[in-house]
């Protein structure tokens, strides 16, 4: 027995979704907070800083391009592999080309390269997002989501918070140089990563296969169910975090340091350690079983903040508070990865998986005008509430989904 789960939980498989992971998550704030700070150090105006937002575009519309990586390859290595080395490559140039641009002077072309930039990192997470479906078996997705956000997170620690302190003593055009060798680096990991059995296209016209994907996903029974589980699986969650920044910092009255400890380093430890858990567990729960304990468990972390609201400043409950939904939300999200997973045709892997990603992200990217509005009205201990409240939803659409969930989850693994 010790052995078989040794074999689970360390193979050749998961190391190399762990690789990837970091992959994935290395170009996002170097296009993101990091070059906000370049931009500022350079006294570019903010008007310009903010347009940078923009670049989120390509991740949000990934799955409009996403078909073409499941009907054609670019080499030997395979589709998955192979189109995920090629979009390395392309970052790895790209970020170096944008190591030796100068802000003060060229700010329209560095913006342009920043988008190609996250054009190509939102591909290669199409690419890897495919690969990871369709390489991990059924018992190794939770495990597997579990990697993928550790890797994922660590690479976003590194890009961000340590890219900026080697700014500080090496300069921006040296940060970046590294950046890319680290990309560049991430080829051999996708090298050795194991093959993934290759899928004939469902026609030779790729129109033909968007259409067939969307028939396929659109045809799971109650769909339009299944669909709003995945909407609001994560919405209370969502609401809880949209204006976490600036309740802690003003509606609290903590300190930026005290944040940083707090916010950053807590939340960055805590769901990582949740993410781990949850995929632990998915190697002997169902995944009906741990998507509503997690949701519930991510439901009730809510409550912590609506707590903390009405108590006031206080490092150490802000802290916990911190922990415990950060800890509770790596739980769900490992859960929910592995769901989304579990319900992909490989034949369309990935535009199915980049369609249901992009459906389940709604609710964090539009909720912001909304939590504000909430604020200004209610106030923050109700505000909280509200988001305690409105996780709920998507746990009924689970339990009038539980015969199904089991069934999407069954016919994948067949």
């Amino acid at each position: 027995m010790q052995k078989s789960n040794q074999t689970l939980l360390i193979n050749n498989r998961l190391l190399a979704v762990l690789c990837l992971g970091f992959s994935s998550g290395l170009p996002l704030v170097l296009i993101g907070s990091t070059l906000q700070a370049w931009f500022t150090e350079a006294h570019i105006n903010l008007v310009t800083i903010g347009a940078l937002s923009l670049l989120g575009i390509p991740y949000t519309l990934k799955f409009l391009w996403a078909p073409i990586m499941d009907q054609y390859g670019l080499s030997r290595f395979g589709k998955r592999r192979g189109w995920i080395m090629a979009t390395q490559l392309g970052l790895a140039v790209l970020l170096l080309g944008l190591a030796h641009m100068d802000p003060s002077t060229e700010v329209t072309a560095m913006a342009v390269v920043a988008f190609i930039i996250a054009f190509f990192s939102a591909s290669q997470d199409i690419a890897v997002d495919a690969y990871r479906t369709d390489v991990l078996h059924s018992t190794e997705r939770g495990l597997g989501a579990a990697y993928y956000i550790f890797a994922y997170r660590v690479a976003l620690l590194l890009s961000g918070g340590l890219a900026l302190v080697s700014a500080d003593y090496l300069g921006w055009k040296i940060t970046y140089e590294i950046m890319a060798v680290l990309i560049l680096l991430s080829m051999l990991p996708a090298y050795f990563a194991p093959q993934v059995e290759e899928i004939v296209p469902a026609s030779p016209n790729i129109f033909n296969t968007i259409r067939s994907s969307l028939t396929d996903l659109l045809s799971k029974e109650r769909i339009v169910l299944l669909l709003l589980l995945i909407v609001f699986y994560k919405f209370g969650d969502a609401l809880a975090l949209s204006l976490m920044t600036n309740f802690l910092l003003h509606g609290l009255g903590f300190s930026l340091t005290e944040v940083g400890l707090a916010y950053k380093v807590v939340s960055f430890v805590a769901t990582i350690l949740g993410a781990f858990v949850g995929g632990l567990f998915l190697t002997r729960w169902t995944i009906f079983r741990a998507l509503l304990w997690f949701g519930l468990a991510q439901a009730f972390s809510n409550l912590m903040f609506m707590l903390l609201a009405a108590v006031g400043k206080n490092f150490l409950l802000m802290a916990t508070a911190i922990f415990v939904e950060n800890f509770c939300s790596g739980l769900s999200t490992a859960a929910l990865m592995a769901f989304l997973m579990s319900l992909c045709n490989h034949r369309y892997t990935a535009s199915q998986y980049a369609l249901l990603s992009a459906i389940a992200s709604l609710g964090r990217v539009f909720l912001g005008p909304l939590a504000g509005w909430m604020v200004e009205n209610i106030g923050w201990v109700q505000f909280y509430a509200w988001s305690f409240v409105l996780c709920f939803p998507g746990i009924i659409f689970l339990l009038l989904l539980k015969e199904k969930v089991s069934s999407y989850v069954a016919a994948t693994a067949e």
